[in-house]
């Protein structure tokens, strides 16, 4: 029981370090970008939104290193049910959403897309090398992809307004490149701490490496998405907060997933193809059918009884991986 505990200390302390030291990281990447005089719309799109995507990254490349693929992947599939179920589910509930920005009603369809894409890339049952670099490749056109829609898409965009006026403005570059490296440190060295402990978990109670990423460790790298779109919804600044998720998701299967197979290639388990995949879909779908609205403009809204459907989705899907491990079955 004393190992145990040194287990859960980890995965606690972990988890605490790993959501503020990305807050660390993406403070000094801003700040340097905007000392270096990159445009704030591409500092939002791109710098904040691999950030927010950090601590899955990490742990993702630290559990592919350790040979522990299947907390990756559960990490990366577990994260995006957390930030579509959870965090807009909680943020919701807070202040409903009102979605009108045009980048997002073009990168919802493209989210959909990559899920399907990653869905059919692990269809064989293997996260292979070439899958990996395939993801990885698709996440740069992606991000050029996105940088190329904003500027098109001009300044009156919502969603880039609200970014204009959240990016801080530039920091002195020696402060900004201290947060940034210290954050980088701590972000590899609590990830790695994290993996250990949950490992350590999964091995103590015989259940496999997927359902410790798609539970505790996909709740906990979901914190900072979650943090920063109860923030944005507080202040009304709706865009961003479904921003953050829409962002999020595509990082956490292009670049996590990418990861995990550049590195260790490994097998999918069965359970990750036929429950996990089809729910994330499944709400992917569903919020781009609410953020996308059935009014004639187009703008959408996510009410407080969506917000309390969704959470109730998450429960319950945390609830029967809980009851499978219970009832016997690893994953």
């Amino acid at each position: 029981m004393n190992e145990l505990l040194w287990f859960v200390l980890a995965v606690v302390a972990g988890l605490v370090v790993l959501v503020w030291s990305a807050d660390r990281f993406v403070a000094g990447a801003a700040g340097l970008a905007r000392a270096l005089g990159i445009s704030t719309m591409i500092i939002g799109l791109t710098i904040v939104a691999f950030g927010t995507s950090a601590p899955e990254m990490l742990v993702s490349a630290m559990a592919a290193l350790q040979g522990n693929s299947g907390l990756a992947i559960g990490n990366a599939v577990g994260s995006n049910i957390a930030n579509m179920a959870l965090v807009l589910g909680v943020t919701a509930l807070i202040a409903p959403l009102a979605v009108q920005s045009k980048t997002l009603s073009r990168e919802f369809p493209l989210m959909l897309m990559v899920m399907l894409a990653a869905w059919a890339l692990l269809w064989n049952g293997t996260l292979s090398r070439l899958d990996g670099g395939l993801l990885l490749a698709a996440m740069i056109a992606v991000v050029l992809w996105t940088i190329h829609l904003a500027r098109t898409t001009g300044a009156d965009d919502p969603l880039i307004e609200e970014l204009t006026e959240e990016i801080p403005e530039s920091m002195p570059q020696g402060r900004a490149w201290w947060l940034l490296l210290s954050g980088l440190a701590l972000l590899l060295a609590s990830s790695k701490l994290l993996v250990w402990g949950a490992v350590g978990i999964a091995q103590f109670y015989g259940v496999s490496d997927l359902v410790i990423g798609l539970t505790i460790v996909a709740i906990g790298t979901s914190l900072p998405e979650l943090a920063a779109s109860v923030v944005a919804a507080r202040k009304q600044e709706h865009d961003i907060a479904v921003g953050n998720v829409v962002g999020s998701n595509l990082f956490n299967i292009l670049a996590v997933l990418g990861i995990a197979g550049s590195i260790g290639p490994t097998e999918v388990e069965t359970a990750v193809l036929y429950r996990d995949f089809p729910l994330m879909l499944a709400l992917a779908l569903a919020l781009y059918l609410m953020a996308r609205g059935f009014s004639r403009r187009g703008h959408g809204l996510i009410r407080r009884w969506a917000g309390a459907v969704l959470l109730l989705v998450f429960l319950a899907y945390q609830a029967s991986l809980f009851l499978g491990v219970a009832g016997g079955s690893p994953a």
